[in-house]
């Protein structure tokens, strides 16, 4: 193996290793959630070298450099005020999702008009028009950090992988049915995971384009769908990886959310508790209508703490980066 080159992530805080093995090229990253300006940098590159081959000696210093940045954007006290920087009628129908690429150059657009559409976001400018599905597109996601590829998952229960630089369609992942609601990309980009109203989930290789063994999980490459990973009794009704790639977390209307290997499909543990359905990994946040929020060890599957808070209605739930603290949005109606 061989280092390429370093980068960071501000949020959360991380350093990004892009390395070449065997005459190819890949990425991996070294989360730092713990990371404050108090933080010994010192100490902590020495931990980081210790367990990680790459970071030789010839690059510590950078390493260092890289650190002290985040350590510095970290400590920072952001007083900026917002304004609306455009307005845009982006379709003839209702929107159902948005999402930007990694820069922010570009974001994409979903719609009840059974389109996405990819915009230049300085400008405002249409780039292209992703038509083909059959139904509503709900869910849609870039493969960030690259951004060259948009994937979209319509109510059709296809979902189709397109070229962000073309709009050209490389695949359409077949195999769900019933409606997809959610998708995502791991971080390598070589996976897709996708989760349906028909209570699965699946993994697709994005090279092949084909499904191999229901979330589903999808190689971005080749498009085809690597696993089928089967528990859930009810619909799937969010799906996200951790940071590394290494496991998937589902959240389902049958009350429970599911920790699942992305390496060997197979379901590491389940998360039980709630009442209610769940709508949204080391640890897990999930919020319920059964009135509580609970954080789970997704290596375990044991529940750290469960918090009461009335009345009953969450519509959003997240962990800071260090797990220090929770905001819920309630819906209020």
């Amino acid at each position: 193996m061989r280092l390429k080159r370093l980068h960071i992530r501000y949020y959360p805080p991380g350093i990004f290793l892009d390395y070449e093995k065997g005459g190819e090229l890949r990425t991996k990253s070294i989360d730092l959630l713990d990371l404050t300006p108090e933080t010994d940098v010192n100490e902590l590159v020495s931990n980081i070298r210790a367990a990680e081959p790459l970071i030789t000696s010839s690059c510590v210093e950078q390493v260092k450099i890289l650190i002290h940045k985040l350590q510095n954007k970290i400590g920072q006290k952001d007083d900026r005020k917002f304004y609306s920087f455009r307005v845009l009628h982006a379709h003839i129908l209702p929107l159902t999702n948005v999402a930007f690429n990694k820069s922010g150059s570009r974001f994409i657009t979903g719609s009840y008009d059974r389109t996405c559409k990819i915009w230049d976001t300085a400008s405002g400018e249409e780039l292209y028009t992703l038509q083909g599905h059959k139904n509503v597109v709900y869910a849609i996601a870039f493969n960030n950090p690259y951004g060259d590829k948009v994937a979209t998952g319509s109510f059709d229960k296809t979902c189709k992988l397109w070229s962000a630089e073309t709009g050209k369609c490389f695949y359409t992942f077949r195999g769900h049915m019933a409606e997809i609601v959610c998708l995502a990309f791991n971080p390598q980009s070589t996976l897709v995971a996708t989760g349906s109203m028909d209570t699965t989930a699946k993994l697709w290789d994005v090279e092949s384009g084909e499904e191999a063994c229901t979330l589903a999980v999808w190689d971005v490459d080749s498009g085809q769908c690597l696993a089928t990973l089967l528990g859930h009794s009810d619909e799937i009704l969010d799906v996200c990886f951790n940071y590394i790639g290494q496991l998937i977390a589902t959240a389902s209307a049958d009350g429970t959310s599911r920790v699942y290997s992305a390496e060997t499909f197979q379901c590491l543990c389940t998360l039980q508790g709630h009442k209610e359905e769940i709508s949204k990994g080391g640890r897990i946040l999930t919020a319920s209508m059964d009135k509580t929020a609970r954080v789970w060890c997704a290596s375990t599957g044991a529940c750290l703490q469960a918090v009461k808070i009335t009345p009953a209605g969450f519509g959003t739930e997240t962990l800071n980066p260090t797990g220090g603290w929770i905001e819920i949005l309630k819906l209020v109606g």
